[in-house]
C-alpha cells in the first residue's frame, strides 16, 4: 500500500508569548521571554513564584461567556488555536466531506484548575451532603477539548485525547499523520493544550524539585545548556496544526507550510520522572523518526529540542543527538524555545512542532535564550551550535521537533520543506 503524503496547511496559537501565530513568531525570532510573576492565585506561601502566563487573551472574541464558564481553561486555549488554525487553512465545512476530518489533541493533565474548585467547593458544602456542579466532570476530562472543537464545526472523523506527560501532543500529531497517510481521513485538527499554572500545578512540581527557584529573574530562569540552569519553568497554552492529506491540500488550492515526512516513538523504560542517563531512548526515538521520515542525519538542518532546562534531561538529549547524528551534528543548529516560552506540559510538542514548520518556512532558527558566558558545563559540548541567545538565519531543509514526558514517553516529529 503506498502511503499518502500529509501536509502542513494551517496554524494556530496561544501562548505565554502572544495569543497569534504572529505574535508568537515575532516574539520568538527577538528572543523574548513569556515568564513573569504568577498572577492566577496567591503565591505567598510557595517557593516558586514565577511561571510563563497567558497573557491578554481576550476570550469573548472566540467562545460565548456562557460556554466560557463551562469550559476549563485548557479547552478555552484548544479552542482558540483550533479556531486560528482553520481560518488560516481556509478549511470550509460546508464544502467538505466531514467524516473525513478530525480532531486529536494531546494534553498531559487536563482540567487541574476545575478539580481544585471543586475540591475546595465541596469540603466548604460537604456538611450540606456532597455537593457539585453539574458541569464539573465535562470541564475536566482530559479528552474534552476535541470533543468540543468536532462539536463546534462538525467534524466527525477521529476524536480523541492522547496523554502521555510532555510527549502527548507530539503522539497526537503523530496519531494523526498515521491516520492521513493511511486513507482514512483528509484532514485532522493535531495539537495539544494545558493549562496548569494553578495552585496544585505549581505546589506539585515545587515538590518534584523541578522547578527554577530564580523568582528575582524570572525572564532569565529558563536557561536550558547553561550550568546555573535550576529547573524548568511552568508555562501554559496551545497550538494546533492542520494536518492534510498533500493531494486534498492542492485540489482545494491550501497553502502549504511544510511537509510531515515521518515521526518516531520511543520509551526509556528506566525511570518514571529521570530521563535515561545515556539517552538511549532519546537515541532510539530520533532514529525512529528519522527512518520513518526516509531521512539521513546529514539531511536535517535544524533540532528543536526537549531542552526543558533541567540538569539531567540537557545532558541526556545532547548524548542522543550526539549518538545519532556523529559529526553532523557539528553542522545542526539546536535551539530550546522552552528558554522562551516555558515548558508547557502537554502543549509543548505542539508549539514547538509549530515553531519547527516556521523555521523551515522563514528560514530562521528560533534561538535558545539566557545563556550567559562562564555557564558552561563541562558535561555539554559547547562546539554544538545552540544557537544562542539570537536568532540565525539559515535554509532548512528539514527539521526535528523531540519531547519526552515523565514515564519515560517519547515522541519526535520531521518536518521538510515543500519545493
Amino acid at each position: 500500500m503506498e502511503l499518502k503524503r500529509v501536509v502542513v496547511t494551517g496554524l494556530g496559537a496561544v501562548t505565554p508569548l502572544g495569543n497569534t501565530v504572529p505574535q508568537v513568531w515575532d516574539s520568538i525570532i527577538k528572543g523574548q521571554s513569556g515568564a513573569g510573576m504568577i498572577t492566577r492565585f496567591d503565591t505567598t506561601n510557595f517557593k516558586v513564584k514565577i511561571a510563563c502566563e497567558v497573557k491578554n487573551l481576550d476570550i469573548a472574541q472566540y467562545i460565548d461567556r456562557k460556554d466560557v464558564s463551562r469550559m476549563d481553561l485548557y479547552t478555552q486555549y484548544a479552542m482558540v488555536a483550533a479556531q486560528q488554525a482553520v481560518e488560516d487553512a481556509k478549511i470550509e465545512p460546508e464544502n467538505e466531506d466531514l467524516d473525513k476530518i478530525g480532531v486529536i489533541f494531546g494534553v498531559g493533565i487536563g482540567g487541574l484548575k476545575t478539580m481544585e474548585d471543586e475540591m475546595r467547593y465541596y469540603v466548604e458544602t460537604s456538611e450540606y451532603g456532597p455537593r457539585f456542579n453539574p458541569f464539573f466532570i465535562p470541564k475536566m476530562i482530559a479528552d474534552i477539548a476535541p470533543g468540543r472543537i468536532s462539536i463546534k464545526y462538525g467534524f466527525r472523523g477521529p476524536n480523541f485525547t492522547t496523554t502521555s506527560a510532555c510527549a502527548s501532543s507530539t503522539n497526537a500529531i503523530v496519531d494523526a499523520f498515521n491516520y492521513i497517510r493511511l486513507g482514512k481521513s483528509n484532514i485532522i485538527l493535531a495539537g495539544g493544550s494545558e493549562a496548569t499554572v494553578t495552585e496544585a500545578g505549581i505546589g506539585g512540581f515545587i515538590s518534584m524539585h523541578a522547578l527554577s527557584m530564580r523568582n528575582d529573574s524570572p525572564e532569565t530562569a529558563s536557561r536550558p545548556f547553561s550550568k546555573s540552569r535550576d529547573g524548568f519553568v511552568l508555562g501554559e497554552g496551545a497550538a494546533c496544526l492542520i494536518l492534510e492529506e498533500y493531494e486534498h491540500a492542492k485540489a482545494r488550492g491550501a497553502q502549504i507550510y511544510a511537509e510531515l515526512a515521518g515521526g518516531g516513538l520511543s520509551a526509556d523504560a528506566y525511570h518514571l520522572t529521570a530521563p535515561h542517563p545515556d539517552g538511549l531512548g532519546a537515541s532510539l526515538v530520533i532514529r525512529n523518526a528519522l527512518e520513518d521520515a526516509h531521512l539521513k542525519p546529514e539531511d536535517i538542518d535544524y533540532i528543536n529540542v526537549h531542552g526543558t532546562s533541567t540538569p539531567l534531561g540537557d545532558i541526556a538529549e545532547l548524548k542522543a543527538v550526539q549518538n545519532i547524528f556523529g559529526e553532523q551534528a557539528y553542522k545542526l543548529n539546536i535551539s530550546s524555545t522552552k528558554s522562551m516560552t516555558g515548558h508547557l506540559l502537554g502543549a509543548a510538542g505542539a508549539v514547538e512542532a509549530m515553531l519547527s514548520i516556521l523555521a523551515i518556512k522563514n528560514g530562521i532558527v528560533p534561538p535558545t535564550i539566557n545563556f550567559a558566558e562562564g555557564d558552561e558545563d563541562e558535561n555539554i559540548d559547547y562546539k554544538l551550535n545552540f544557537t544562542f541567545n539570537k536568532a540565525q538565519k539559515r535554509e532548512i531543509r528539514a527539521a526535528l521537533s523531540n519531547t519526552f514526558g515523565f514515564g519515560g514517553h517519547n515522541a519526535s516529529v520531521i518536518f521538510k520543506r515543500v519545493d
